[in-house]
């Protein structure tokens, strides 16, 4: 059980499955802006166009009511949608993507001087000897700690 667990942790935990996740989450709270464009904007001028009223944008066929505008409107946010998510979304790890099958990605900016100098801080400190790592002749004495009750 634990080794499926820990299977099912390794695959969410990759890189691409987050990527997908985040680029889903995008893509609904951006769909809905498009929604709402379309359907307050685009909505009212296709039907404008159609000739305004109540049924302006519909045909009616055999007293059924076929509501063109609302497919244009769905057309409309799908094209805006999918332009976006393209533009910026796609483009962008694609050619991130070639660069780095080139070897052009940048190399990591060099350490700053504080990191240098905690670098060095370090290294000095893991040169010493620890107190119990010490090889001496005499062996230190502890005292109790005094109590001032």
């Amino acid at each position: 059980m634990l080794k499926t667990l820990q299977g099912f942790r390794d695959f969410i935990m990759r890189g691409n499955v987050v990527d997908l996740a985040v680029g889903i989450v995008i893509g609904v709270a951006f769909t809905g802006v498009v929604t709402a464009l379309t359907e307050s904007f685009f909505t009212p001028l296709i039907r404008a166009i159609g000739g305004g009223g109540d049924l302006a944008g519909t045909w009616r066929v055999n007293d059924q009511v076929v509501d063109w505008a609302a497919f244009v409107n769905a057309l409309i946010s799908f094209t805006v949608t999918a332009a976006v998510l393209y533009f910026l979304v796609v483009m962008p790890m694609n050619k991130l993507a070639e660069r780095r099958r080139k070897g052009e990605v940048p190399e990591p900016a060099a350490p700053s001087e504080e990191v240098r100098l905690l670098t060095q801080i370090r290294d000095a400190l893991t040169s010493e000897p620890l107190p119990h790592q010490r090889t001496s002749t005499s062996t230190p004495t502890t005292t109790p700690p005094s109590s001032s009750i």
